[in-house]
């Protein structure tokens, strides 16, 4: 006989709606990001409106900004959008309801003066896309063609060809059906380098900065590049440990007659797919979520809403469901009222979602503008507080978790520069006089030592801890190190400079 016990056990469990779920994925939308999954749930759902385009009663619920006494200065664009993209009621609802209903569902509402309205198709061309373009101009026959789009297919984001040409010549058999030889791919890409930005499609830095230099040879004959292009040449280890000494004795030159060169080589560019004069690279700009202005001493807050549609349910919608609700109760009515009320509480739940959205937004960095007043006031980095996440949160009364989504991709404009958010956040250490202060404030007391010092005898880390002591700030050698690394400064013989 089997024995059965009965336990009762007791756990928690986190159990988000619709809604949550929703908010959260809007949060970590960026301003441009946000607009196109906005246009994608006005294409999906036929009840969601831009008042925009449409009027509608001032009762109906719409997408609202805080106020927050936003500034008229970014807010003065007018959009005229066209109303002949209307959604067409044939693609959801029963065909038995449209014979009845069609003569509600037209709108006279157009004009003469009304524009055509196109959705603009985006072609963006791509940096290899722009390789390519060269690359065909010049006289290749069909197999060295498809050879050197393989090349530039290969490229890693710097611009470098780090795959080896035995491997791209088997590549190219097994995977294109193309039979090659090392010789054949070798002459391509020699073509390869020579397109435009230089440096492009080398397989390592020292041949990236040879192809620069002789570039620069070749178009500047009366300018002489012949002992840069030595020391790239034959010197390459010694120019990147910065023995410039052991390089002038062995080249039996003068450190007057090898600065020159040195600069020359400094001028070139380590990673030529990094930027592009075409202007054919895909290039991201920064749309700041939120501006800050210094007006009569005080710190003033807006959000952007310049092109965030104005949302609302649409009134042919609701319209609709009243009128089949009060409609005989046939099977196809009861479809017909299910589903119209489905689109509009979807479409209210949207509504609610971005509504919510731009106050969390609007919050969030309200609190961290209070916390930080004296950066803003002053554009001073070493007036930045020690702040993170869980003080912003205590502020607002939100999760740490909702804080980190705003700080982590939305950025504000300052007078003093564009930020991500996350720039006003640092951990604190305590000074000598007992007072907390943000490490932000060390690393600028860090950065500006080092680009102070003497470049022909650079500070170590302990010589570096030492200046930081002497300010107040006693912090070990190895957290300046560690400082120092993330600020992107190498160590003190790399800085060393002639």
């Amino acid at each position: 006989m089997n024995n059965q016990r009965l336990t009762q056990t007791q756990r928690q469990e986190l159990k988000l709606s619709p809604q949550q779920i929703q908010l959260m994925k809007l949060l970590q939308l960026p301003l441009m990001e946000l607009e196109q999954r906005i246009k994608e749930e006005m294409e999906i759902n036929p009840a969601l409106e831009d008042s925009r385009e449409n009027d509608y009663d001032d009762n109906e619920p719409t997408v609202d900004e805080p106020d927050n006494g936003e500034n008229d200065d970014y807010n003065d664009d007018e959009v005229d959008f066209s109303k002949d993209d209307e959604f067409d009621f044939n693609d959801y609802l029963p065909e038995e309801d449209l014979e009845d209903y069609s003569y509600k569902l037209q709108a006279h509402n157009y004009s003469a003066d009304d524009d055509p309205y196109e959705t603009p198709v985006v072609n963006e061309e791509t940096f290899q896309d722009y390789l390519n373009q060269q690359l065909a101009y010049h006289d290749l026959t069909d197999k060295q063609l498809e050879i050197g789009e393989y090349i530039i297919g290969n490229l890693d984001d710097n611009g470098y060809l780090s795959r080896p040409i035995p491997n791209i010549v088997d590549d190219m058999l097994f995977t294109m059906n193309v039979s090659t030889t090392e010789e054949e791919v070798a002459k391509v890409l020699s073509i390869v380098q020579q397109l435009d930005p230089p440096g492009i499609a080398a397989r390592d830095l020292q041949e990236c900065l040879l192809i620069q230099l002789q570039r620069l040879q070749e178009e500047n004959p009366y300018n002489d590049y012949s002992l840069s292009i030595t020391i790239i040449k034959d010197f390459f280890v010694e120019f990147s440990r910065k023995h410039y000494d052991k390089i002038a004795k062995k080249l039996e030159v003068s450190n007057r007659e090898l600065k020159p060169a040195l600069d020359e080589i400094l001028k070139l560019n380590p990673k030529p797919a990094d930027t592009s004069s075409s202007g054919t690279k895909n290039i991201h700009y920064i749309t700041p979520d939120f501006f800050v202005f210094v007006r009569d001493g005080k710190v003033e807050l807006s959000l952007d809403g310049r092109n965030t549609p104005e949302l609302h349910i649409s009134k042919q919608y609701l319209k609709m469901l009243e009128e089949f609700s009060n409609s005989k109760d046939t099977r196809s009515r009861q479809e017909a009222v299910q589903f119209v009320k489905q689109k509009i509480d979807a479409a209210k739940w949207f509504i609610d979602a971005i509504n919510q959205r731009q106050n969390t937004l609007y919050v969030t960095m309200k609190a961290i503008v209070d916390i930080q007043e004296d950066y803003f006031l002053t554009g001073d980095e070493t007036k930045l507080k020690p702040m993170i996440l869980k003080d912003v949160a205590e502020k607002i009364g939100l999760d740490i978790s909702t804080v980190s989504r705003v700080a982590n991709s939305k950025y504000v404009q300052t007078p003093y520069g564009t930020h991500l958010l996350k720039f006003f956040f640092s951990e604190g250490i305590t000074n000598d006089e007992g007072e907390e202060v943000s490490t932000r404030e060390i690393k600028k007391i860090l950065k500006d030592a080092v680009d102070n010092e003497n470049k022909a005898n650079p500070m170590t880390d302990e010589q570096l801890m030492l200046v930081l002591k002497e300010k107040g700030y006693p912090i070990a050698r190895r957290t300046v190190a560690k400082y120092r690394e993330q600020l992107g400064i190498p160590v003190g013989r790399m800085r060393k400079k002639i």
